[in-house]
């Protein structure tokens, strides 16, 4: 294990996430001049803001001048996202805090541990339960950003038993972002499309499910021939300089504690934490409210599970508070990126071009073959979601204007919501707009362009795959 207690975001990583969302942010403002500005009129439908179709106008007193570019960062502060990026804020420096106190007594260490004595002889087989388990919580009860705390210490385990802190991150935020994608019950996405389409709530699962064994299956054989890869020759992988001292820590002592120590009555108090927090997950979709502070209430029980865990671990008051502001502040730079990430849809939606993208998005679509009608929704969804990454918000956005139009094509609305499913979904663990990314890249020290090459041509697998799974959902009557 690192010598390190606490979470840390490489200067590396950090400089080239910066440089690239600066490049966005820049050229988001180029689009600005570009593209008119234009606007669609909202109307409030049983408490949400939904666009009114055939209600677009071009707008021509709208100035965005080239200052605003670079205060975006700050605006979005005080801006319709606030809320949610200061809860993400919070939300990543509870991680780090608590993160640096389980560390200090030794619960990763003795977690892993466990896992390597129990496990070494069936690795693949671990590999493929914990991919399944991530893409299950992703598709069924919407994690996300919830994942990041386990980022770091499934890259670690990785890292124990041979592999690479890339797999370490395809077993968890790769997993986690396509399970999302498939969304057979996920709230955030297909429950808010298809309630905006008046379709019945979990309809249409089969085919979702169908999508779901099939992208695990292809994700899981990524993974696998990734593995065989790196153990034939470990200098094939991408973070083969990065993860060196990481494993030069990792040597079979590193894992050897008794378990008579503190670190064992720590360990059961912060399984005890996970096992909380997946309870309150799986019963969001029954708790009527609670899936809009699932990410505050994850945070209050991941910092009381650390505190408790740190004094169960032997750490006094004064070594607790200590630790906590140590590991807080050594995710303080991803605060920056967060900001800079959601800057560019703040300075998109604010120059009054994004409803203009819609506007002659959809009428491309309006005019399209019904065959291709699916896969121009499915790129358009793309498209919003490197500015947009929350699913529910670009469902308010898109839903009330596509599924019209696909009814006048002759498109099921089953097919659009699969489509906009599709979408939102698998490019939220490729484009560097996304937060959660970005964090869970810093936290393994693994940069964006490294991060592109190893998932790219998974990336165009996935895209192919299913937009067949749209083809064939159309030519049944889906």
């Amino acid at each position: 294990m690192n010598n390190n207690s606490s979470l840390n975001i490489s200067k590396k990583s950090f400089l080239t996430s910066f440089i690239i969302l600066l490049a966005l942010m820049i050229l988001s403002g180029i689009l600005t001049f570009i593209i008119p500005a234009g606007s669609y009129e909202r109307e409030l439908v049983n408490g949400d803001t939904v666009v009114i179709r055939d209600s677009f106008q071009y707008i021509s007193d709208i100035n965005y001048p080239v200052w605003r570019w670079f205060t975006a960062p700050f605006e979005i502060l005080a801006g319709n996202d606030s809320i949610i990026i200061i809860a993400i804020i919070i939300f990543i420096l509870v991680i780090g805090g608590s993160f640096c106190i389980l560390n200090k007594c030794n619960v990763f260490k003795y977690i892993i541990g466990k896992i390597i004595n129990s496990l070494s002889d069936h690795k693949y087989y671990m590999m493929m339960a914990v991919v399944f388990v991530f893409m299950l919580i992703g598709s069924t009860i919407g994690i996300f950003e919830e994942v990041i705390p386990l980022v770091p210490i499934i890259a670690t385990l990785s890292l124990s038993i041979g592999w690479d802190s890339m797999i370490g991150l395809a077993m968890s935020t790769l997993a986690i972002g396509f399970g999302f994608s498939t969304a057979i019950s996920n709230p955030f996405t297909v429950s808010v499309a298809q309630r905006l389409a008046g379709l019945p709530y979990l309809s249409g699962s089969w085919l979702r499910i169908i999508s779901f064994i099939l992208i695990y299956s292809i994700l899981c054989f990524f993974i696998y021939t990734s593995t065989k890869r790196i153990e034939k020759n470990p200098k094939l992988s991408l973070s083969y300089q990065n993860d060196i001292n990481k494993k030069n820590n990792l040597n079979d002592s590193s894992f050897k504690i008794n378990d008579s120590t503190n670190a064992k009555r720590a360990s059961v108090s912060f399984v005890s934490t996970i096992l909380l927090v997946f309870i309150l997950l799986i019963s969001m979709p029954f708790i009527k409210g609670l899936q809009d502070y699932s990410l505050p209430v994850v945070g209050v029980i991941f910092l009381l599970g650390g505190l408790i865990s740190g004094y169960r671990g032997g750490l006094k008051s004064k070594k607790l508070f200590k630790s906590f502001i140590e590991g807080a502040s050594s995710l303080a730079p991803g605060i920056i990126l967060i900001l800079m990430a959601g800057s560019i849809k703040h300075i998109i939606a604010s120059s009054g071009i994004m409803d203009t993208i819609l506007y002659f998005s959809s009428n491309k679509i309006a005019s399209a073959n019904p065959v291709i009608a699916p896969l121009l929704v499915y790129l358009l969804v793309i498209i919003l979601n490197f500015f947009i990454a929350s699913g529910s918000a670009k469902a308010f956005l898109l839903i009330p204007i596509i599924v019209p139009l696909g009814d006048l094509i002759g498109l099921s609305k089953q097919l659009t919501v699969l489509a906009f499913v599709f979408g939102d979904g698998f490019s939220n663990v490729f484009f560097p707009t996304n937060p959660v990314l970005l964090i869970s890249l810093g936290l393994t020290d693994t940069s964006y362009p490294k991060w592109f090459k190893f998932t790219f041509k998974l990336q165009i697998t996935i895209f192919i795959v299913t937009c067949a799974l749209l083809i064939f959902g159309y030519y049944i009557g889906y």
